[in-house]
């Protein structure tokens, strides 16, 4: 009888002891990817170093014009429309918001959402990739932005696929052994003039992580693929000017910045050395050269550790 009643006592000031526990950070928690399958990032996250300062508030995922966006996780939207005529869906976690654009919006403000429900589809016009499409995903902490990528998983993705007819086609895997010399092929036959790593950028000024490599080449010199691989990406982009992205499995992506004019097609499948495109200098550049990146999931890494 007397343990029976420490039993009784003990459960109550356990639920007490629970309900006064602080509930977990949001940060803690992990997003679910709003693109199915998983995409290719075609442009990672830059931290801005003030409020008007210049950075990449987000990232860029590929996706096809209609492809479905999910939420990231359950919340609220907070926002459904239209921000200097891109079309914009923002849903609250619990002060932690996330953004996505430009999407047709299937939500209006003020609906509650669960971890991947439908928001909308991705739109083709606004986006940052523009002529082709992707999906920029955004992550803000009242109106600090951060890395949404630091809340996305990292390990493959897993999907469910129905018993009937023929199974699908695997998802391609890594041709390239990390950080194994050789793994690449240069891109062009040229010194470099400007390597990875911190530097003042010499048109804005700003002391931030130059995420490629620069070859010194003439303008018009053809631009090869490092490794085989899908173009995800033919462009303009305001920093790096034309480019082209390639994605090559396993998370690892290379692009080909500041080219004379867009190059190959989204779409277009093309091997080591395929031509892609020809060095120039459009964006934020100051002659003629390429910059030459390689993103391993969803961050820029040193090219020359991999040529």
């Amino acid at each position: 009888m007397n343990t029976h009643r420490l039993r009784l006592v003990a459960l109550p000031v356990m639920a007490a002891a629970a309900a006064l526990s602080p509930p977990a950070a949001a940060e803690e928690s992990s997003w679910s990817w709003p693109l199915e399958p998983r995409p290719s990032i075609v442009r990672a996250y830059e931290a801005p170093t003030g409020p008007y300062a210049a950075g990449h508030r987000g990232v860029d995922l590929a996706a096809a014009p209609g492809a479905i966006v999910r939420a990231v996780d359950g919340g609220v939207v907070a926002f459904a429309g239209r921000v200097a005529g891109v079309e914009v869906v923002s849903v609250d976690h619990d002060g932690v918001r996330s953004t996505y654009q430009p999407v047709g919006a299937d939500v209006v403000k003020g609906d509650r959402v669960a971890r991947g429900a439908v928001l909308g589809r991705v739109l083709l016009a606004g986006g940052h990739c523009f002529p082709v499409a992707c999906l920029h995903l955004g992550r803000r902490h009242g109106r600090a932005y951060a890395d949404p990528l630091a809340l996305l998983g990292r390990a493959a993705a897993v999907r469910l696929v129905t018993p009937y007819g023929p199974p699908p086609v695997p998802p391609p895997t890594p041709a390239l052994g990390r950080g194994t010399p050789g793994g690449l092929v240069h891109p062009v036959d040229g010194p470099i003039s400007s390597p990875f790593g911190m530097r003042v950028h010499p048109v804005t000024g700003e002391l931030r992580l130059h995420d490629g490599t620069d070859f010194a080449v003439p303008c018009g010199t053809p631009v090869r693929s490092a490794a085989a691989g899908r173009v995800v990406g033919s462009g303009y982009d305001p920093a790096y000017g034309n480019r082209v992205v390639v994605e090559h499995g396993g998370g690892l992506s290379t692009t080909y910045n500041h080219l004379i004019r867009p190059g190959t097609a989204a779409g277009t499948s093309v091997e080591a050395g395929t031509v892609v495109g020809s060095v120039g200098s459009t964006g934020f550049s100051t002659g003629c050269h390429l910059h030459f990146m390689v993103v391993d999931e969803g961050h820029p890494v040193d090219p020359t550790s991999m040529l």
